[in-house]
């Protein structure tokens, strides 16, 4: 297949595009390396500067990836940002994405996968969580991404594009050529790794359980 990964410079995204790659099918990043990096981009993969607020740009990229599938990893994904500058997430997360699922329409693309968050849900009612925990957000990158995914509900019952959304919660591990790289580091784990070799000294753990 030739799929289309957004965010491929990114950290999930990057490993994902070198999965699909050494599975055979045929890759094309898209990725304004905002937050990503051009050397996270495996070689074998064709690459695509996004510049997604220049109109048709998104619409583009999709058409000269000649997409059998969209795989969508670009988002901004800070939550203490979100909470300071939201318009910054909903013109990304929501209006940008938006463009790409418009895009896959007008492009006959029918498979999409959104890397959404586990922040759509807030805190729950009960735990374990399970899929259909309630999505009740408490910030604004939570609630970007959860637009998003009522969105493509919509898209998928009226326009048949088949999607399938993955709320991550603590993502964690590398391959052998690709890991985490982030230039603000928020997540837990490497965090609390950094602590550990000592290039830290502490890190806050938050909750009362």
């Amino acid at each position: 297949m030739n799929v289309l990964v957004t965010g491929g410079a990114g950290y999930i995204g990057s490993i994902c595009a070198e999965e699909l790659l050494d599975a055979g099918h045929a890759v094309t990043v898209y990725d304004n390396l905002t937050e990503g990096h051009r050397s996270a981009v495996d070689a074998r993969a064709k690459f695509i500067l996004g510049r997604p607020e220049v109109d048709g740009d998104i619409l583009n990229a999709v058409k000269s990836s000649r997409a059998d599938a969209i795989m969508h990893f670009a988002a901004f994904a800070l939550v203490g940002e979100s909470m300071t500058n939201p318009k910054k997430y909903f013109h990304n997360n929501f209006v940008n994405a938006l463009k790409l699922a418009d895009a896959a329409v007008e492009c006959g693309v029918k498979k999409f996968v959104f890397s959404s968050t586990c922040a759509t849900y807030g805190p729950p009612d009960k735990v374990p969580m399970a899929e259909d925990t309630p999505q009740r957000p408490i910030n604004p990158y939570g609630e970007s991404k959860l637009m998003f995914e009522k969105a493509l509900l919509w898209y998928q019952q009226i326009y048949k594009l088949e999607f399938i959304a993955f709320r991550y919660f603590n993502a964690a591990g590398a391959s052998g050529k690709f890991g985490e790289h982030h230039r603000t580091e928020s997540h837990l784990i490497p965090n609390v790794l950094f602590v550990a070799l000592g290039e830290k000294p502490e890190r806050e753990i938050y909750g009362t359980d």
